[in-house]
């Protein structure tokens, strides 16, 4: 007869240690909660271990690579550059166990925390059961159960695709060597940022996406600039590419595609699916607490981030929706301001910025000038190139342009989108003003310090009035 599992007690338990399961853990424990969290395998959620962390990583030392060749155009003279990819891997992996160990430690020496390492599963809508790591089982209970167990990348069904060797976006930076020809399917920004990165590194590059445009939630402007500089930078870029099938083997991989109601192929050593993320929902057995998911088995939340079950809450890219980083911070600090401070924290209405770490970077917060015009605003664009900023110029980095939305009447900015050298940044300081309901004339008539990026944002604006 098999012996009971006692069902241990806790004021909370959070499912998984993203960038919102581990500071929330924190916090509830710091105030005295007592609190469980369950990683099935490293601390630190996609962010620190296969997402922003390490591509960022990767994608300074592609920098490198890119200003060591253009030495020329500075008056600096460089020998033949090559790439030690075992060396950009081993950089990349000893960040990530930096910042990994340092959360794990924290967790570990943080009193009234429990960090349990295993494979989580609901019992009930009050109790999970973990599969220990290490062998056995132990169940929880809590009146506050957080899912916080992210995604991971998608693999569509092509015919073939499943019959040859292919990368996603962790295990594409594990290669050890550089590919001779590496195939994206999928020109998303995730397949974009690798795209340029391997191309800096020295690698062919072909980028294979479905739509009719790169960025094509974004101004058609924008796909354009967007797409004109990744050619420039030497990728191949084939919009209105519909996959149809794949074959091949290791170093020899072929993509078949339909474009302009031609058949077509493109051969390479190297193919790497980037069509999107699914849900770590399916091993949680959400049933046995009857918690409901939408169709792409995504966990469906309120605007406090309570699923449809009374006490259990979904927080970062589990739940659906803009899948960044900053985004799931921002949900931990919306439960811990409604379960410790008693303030009414909601999702709605939250400014959600976005940056693609290509190069120039791409940036953006709030409306573009599409979106405001379908709602039928009264807006005035301000728009200039990052040529007409002295800072690029002087840089050598006028790729690109800011755009911003204004409101004709009020003078609020609506929105930005900055696809510019240090782009995030900008739109950062745009993303402070519109938090603080700056009208764009402050902006206009800021003294900046010159010469900075920032200066631009006088340019920008004094673009309306002519």
């Amino acid at each position: 007869m098999a012996t009971a599992i006692a069902t241990e007690s806790f004021d909370a338990v959070i499912l998984g240690s993203g960038q919102a399961g581990k500071p929330l853990a924190l916090a509830l424990a710091n105030a005295g909660w007592k609190t469980a969290i369950v990683e099935r395998k490293f601390v630190g959620g996609t962010c620190i271990n296969f997402g922003c962390t390490p591509t960022k990583t990767m994608v300074a030392s592609a920098r490198v690579a890119y200003l060591a060749r253009r030495g020329a155009d500075y008056g600096v003279k460089t020998g033949p550059i090559s790439i030690d990819m075992k060396k950009v891997v081993a950089r990349k992996q000893a960040i990530i166990e930096r910042f990994r160990n340092y959360g794990q430690q924290k967790m570990e020496a943080t009193k009234n925390l429990d960090l349990i390492f295993g494979a989580a599963k609901f019992v009930d809508a009050r109790t999970v059961e973990i599969a220990l790591r290490d062998g056995g089982t132990r169940r929880l209970s809590a009146p506050k159960i957080v899912i916080n167990t992210g995604g991971r990348p998608n693999k569509p069904p092509i015919p073939g695709l499943a019959d040859v060797p292919t990368l996603d976006s962790t295990s594409v930076m594990d290669i050890a060597e550089l590919p001779k020809h590496l195939l994206v399917l999928g020109g998303g920004f995730i397949g974009l940022e690798f795209a340029q990165m391997y191309r800096r590194f020295g690698a062919e590059v072909t980028v294979l996406e479905g739509g009719p445009r790169l960025a094509p939630r974004d101004d058609e402007d924008v796909g354009e600039a967007l797409q004109a500089i990744l050619r420039e930078d030497g990728l191949r870029i084939e919009c209105g590419a519909q996959a149809e099938r794949v074959e091949g083997k290791s170093g020899d991989i072929t993509v078949f595609y339909k474009k302009d109601g031609k058949s077509l192929s493109v051969n390479g050593s190297h193919l790497l699916v980037s069509v999107g993320r699914k849900p770590n929902s399916e091993d949680l057995d959400l049933a046995a607490a009857g918690i409901s998911v939408d169709k792409g088995g995504f966990v469906t939340v309120d605007d406090t981030l309570q699923t449809n079950v009374d006490g259990i809450f979904a927080a970062g890219d589990i739940k659906g929706g803009p899948a960044f980083t900053h985004i799931s911070y921002d949900d931990f600090r919306i439960l811990r301001d409604r379960w410790l401070n008693k303030l009414d924290a909601r999702t709605n209405d939250r400014l959600v910025p976005n940056t693609v770490f290509i190069d120039p970077q791409l940036a953006q917060v709030g409306l573009n000038e599409t979106e405001a015009r379908k709602r039928g605003l009264n807006v005035r664009v301000a728009k200039i190139g990052m040529n007409g900023v002295a800072r690029a110029l002087e840089t050598d980095e006028s790729r690109g342009f800011m755009k911003v939305i204004v409101d004709a009447k009020s003078n609020q900015i609506l929105g930005c989108t900055i696809l510019g050298i240090e782009g995030g940044e900008i739109m950062s300081m745009l993303q402070i003003a519109m938090m603080g309901k700056l009208p764009y004339t402050v902006l206009k008539e800021a003294i900046f310090a010159h010469p900075t990026l920032a200066e631009g944002l006088n340019n920008v604006f004094l673009a309306l009035d002519a």
